[in-house]
């Protein structure tokens, strides 16, 4: 087959962020300078040929997750080691076995890729979850939410504490402008699920601001500070629901109303 062709689909599959097998002809077609029925009438009716040729050539023209899912993951494991500050579209796109264009095509920027990744492991989507459905009882809606503070703490590649990590060292920095973008939807699930139970009466009106802090601070402290307690203390740290037990109660006593 024409080397040509192989190129032209290489090159428009890296443009669209995807696997050969995944872009369209009409794309190959246009990189390859010619009209679709040009190219299916070379490639004798089937794109078949085509994918044999580029696997061929040594790449695999599909089977793989998509550049997407691949960048998301690379990202992630970069980010847990080398924290937020290293992490280029670069080097992404190298440990992910893809090209920097592709990546701008399916995110944009840097920045976006990393706001896909601070959705991705934060626990914001599941406290939205929460506010969306909760729990009738307010103990229930305090271990629900810490308990997806936990689990985001916790999830490999760990992510959130590498975040919290630029936080603290660059105030003005990439985590400083993921979580201001993203404050907002955090507030609004938190805030629905407290405004209730004060409207209910089983909390005290404070501040909105306030008792977001005093519910989920202990927590997030606890987490980020817990591989090095664990390492140090060894068996005499409780266990993470223990410790979540412990935490809900000192909330639930702080802010019960007087």
């Amino acid at each position: 087959m024409d080397k040509s062709l192989v190129n032209a689909a290489l090159a428009a599959a890296e443009q669209h962020g995807k696997d050969v097998a995944e872009v369209p002809l009409g794309a190959i077609a246009a990189a390859a300078g010619i009209s679709r029925s040009t190219l299916l009438r070379r490639l004798g009716g089937s794109r078949a040929k085509l994918d044999d040729a580029v696997r061929q050539a040594g790449v695999d023209p599909g089977g793989r997750p998509p550049v997407r899912e691949r960048a998301l993951e690379a990202a992630a494991v970069l980010i847990a080691r080398d924290g937020l500050g290293p992490v280029t579209l670069e080097a992404v796109a190298a440990a992910a076995n893809c090209s920097p264009t592709s990546l701008h095509a399916v995110f944009g920027s840097r920045d976006g890729l990393l706001a896909t990744m601070f959705d991705r492991y934060v626990p914001v989507p599941d406290l939205e979850a929460l506010a969306a459905d909760p729990p009738e009882r307010i103990e229930d809606m305090v271990h629900a939410v810490y308990a997806a503070l936990a689990e985001a703490f916790v999830r490999e590649p760990r992510v959130l504490p590498a975040i919290f990590g630029d936080l603290f060292t660059r105030p003005d920095g990439t985590a400083a402008r993921m979580l201001k973008a993203n404050l907002p939807r955090m507030f609004a699930s938190l805030g629905s699920l407290l405004t209730a139970q004060i409207q209910s009466g089983r909390l005290r009106p404070l501040p909105l601001p306030l008792l977001i802090q005093l519910m989920v601070g202990p927590m997030a402290g606890h987490m980020l500070l817990r591989p090095i307690l664990q390492d140090t203390l060894g068996s005499i740290l409780p266990p993470v629901d223990e410790a979540a037990q412990t935490f809900a109660e000192a909330f639930l006593r702080a802010t019960a109303p007087g």
